[in-house]
């Protein structure tokens, strides 16, 4: 394949999203964010890391975490992310991320850190913890204040550290002066929320490690149909729109948003269909719609120089801004810069 040639940054309003490398990416990850970000690369000017700073505020085995940097990033591809005109970026292959984050630390309280929800639940499960852990949303301040970014599409369970993100921003643009640009709290546009197969009752995740939890962007359709066959439904026979558990729910909300139907085409051809047929249904959904990212994956993962050079021009794109952010936020805290 021939290489990425870099694009040139444009006046369009810029966003920043990004996914940990770790577990497999699967459909919840696809309809709730992936989707999404394809189609607003068209009218936004989109960076998309695989933060793998991140990802090491726990331990991770390192053969496993460059192995699923790289297959992260052939996803992000084959789910229609164009390296053309969206940058996909390795996190720990732009230093800046690491610097700001380390600036923006000195400049954060620490009381703001221990209340965030997210290191109160894990700190909680853990007899000992890493000072990462504290410091991630810390981080994920620096990924966002580095581009300029206008807006970070999240979901709910991130809600609180963009939040932070805007504190820190605002806090430094009074002690320091006008420095960093506000993102939005979120995009207006989500995706649909899936939940686990086994447990329709909490959203899906790639670090459960249930086999008919979730199902990869990568199952055969061998796999695919098995996990859906085996998923939750509830006590009733048969589809009843006016009466359905979660499990049914979920369900309908996957076909859907894998085939696109209008609630009147769900409404008129459901009702009253059968558990069994219902589920084969759905897995043939899905199958059908990871058939192409699936075929597109296998490409490139068999060009692995094709995947590296996209890598390489996306660092080498968004280098300048993040560097450029980087020296101004020095220069106003008086750090040395010549």
């Amino acid at each position: 394949m021939k290489r990425v040639l870099p694009i040139q940054f444009s006046m369009k309003p810029r966003v920043l999203s990004g996914i940990q490398p770790t577990g497999s990416l699967h459909i919840g990850n696809y309809l709730g964010a992936l989707k999404n970000w394809v189609r607003m690369q068209h009218d936004y000017e989109c960076v998309f890391c695989i933060v793998d700073l991140h990802a090491i505020t726990v331990y991770q085995d390192p053969a496993e975490l460059r192995q699923k940097i790289q297959q992260t990033a052939a996803i992000f591809l084959a789910a229609g992310i164009d390296p053309k005109i969206s940058s996909v970026v390795v996190q720990s292959t732009v230093a800046a991320h690491a610097e700001l984050c380390w600036l923006l630390t000195c400049a954060t309280p620490l009381g703001w850190l221990e209340r965030m929800t997210q290191f109160k639940d894990k700190a909680a499960k853990q007899e000992s913890i890493g000072d990462g852990l504290l410091q991630y949303p810390v981080l994920m301040a620096a990924d966002i204040l580095l581009y300029k970014a206008n807006a970070v599409p999240v979901g709910d369970d991130q809600s609180q550290h963009l939040e932070l993100t805007r504190d820190i921003a605002q806090s430094f643009n009074a002690r320091y002066g006008d420095t960093f640009v506000m993102p939005e709290t979120r995009l207006p546009s989500v995706g649909a929320r899936i939940m686990g197969l086994d447990d329709p009752t909490k959203k899906m995740s790639k670090s459960e490690t249930g086999s008919g939890h979730a199902i990869s962007l990568l199952d055969p359709p061998s796999v695919i149909r098995k996990k859906v066959m085996r998923a939750t439904t509830d006590s009733n026979p048969a589809v009843d729109l006016e009466n359905m558990g979660p499990g049914v729910q979920n369900l309908l909300a996957i076909h859907q948003a894998f085939t696109g139907w209008s609630d009147g085409q769900m409404k008129a051809h459901f009702p009253g269909m059968r558990y069994g047929d219902l589920k084969k249904t759905v897995a043939e959904a899905v199958v059908a719609g990871l058939e192409p990212i699936q075929q597109r994956y296998n490409e490139i993962a068999a060009d692995p120089t094709y995947l590296k050079q996209v890598l390489r021009d996306a660092a080498d794109r968004v280098s300048p801004i993040a560097n450029d952010t980087v020296r101004t936020v020095k220069q106003r805290m008086g750090i040395y810069t010549e």
